[in-house]
């Protein structure tokens, strides 16, 4: 396979303080040999089915798990509000958005994209907010609501980047400015 480029390699005298060589072949210059556009890559939605779907599923398996378990910790009446949004966010996740990820169709999957990656900020809002909450006696310790914060903030940045790599969201392009050529270096390269 080419790259599309062309060296040249020319041959120049380098010394160095740890030893004296004689000339050393380095490439210096590249030429395009053609002016071929990139074009955009298609994605491969198998793999974003595969890779997404897990993710959602995990992220909807541990919601559950940190909601049942809070929970647990204090069961009553007025510790449900612990209980509900990670239970609201698993079934979202693995009823809604879940499908639509594993579906393999390019529209159906964007959605569940965007569908997963708000329940992530929503559930990530809900532990915040149990993390600012005065002490009591009815919550659990904060660390398991920091704990679950974590895994919300890590499923936001993991579905979002799905989002903007896999080309369902496209940010603008900004024009660059033209750089100045790099003044030549001192030690000869």
């Amino acid at each position: 396979m080419t790259s599309g480029f062309t060296t040249t390699t020319t041959t120049r005298p380098v010394s160095t303080s740890h030893a004296k060589l004689p000339f050393v072949s380095c490439p210096t210059t590249v030429h395009p040999k053609s002016s071929t556009q990139l074009a955009a890559a298609t994605p491969d939605l198998d793999v974003i089915a595969l890779v997404a779907g897990q993710e959602n599923y995990g992220f909807a398996l541990v919601a559950l798990g940190e909601g049942v378990y809070s929970f647990l910790q204090a069961p009553n009446f007025s510790n449900i509000k612990v209980l509900l949004p990670p239970v609201v966010g698993a079934v979202l996740l693995a009823a809604v958005s879940g499908p639509m990820i594993t579906s393999g169709d390019a529209a159906a999957v964007g959605t569940g994209l965007w569908i997963a990656t708000g329940t992530s900020l929503a559930l990530g809002a809900s532990y915040m907010l149990r993390l600012l909450a005065p002490p009591s006696d009815t919550f659990v310790p904060k660390e398991v609501a920091a704990l679950g914060f974590v895994v919300t903030l890590a499923g936001f940045f993991s579905f979002s980047q799905n989002l903007l790599v896999d080309g369902f969201v496209i940010l603008p392009n900004i024009p660059l400015p033209e750089l100045l050529p790099m003044p030549p270096s001192d030690n000869g390269v």
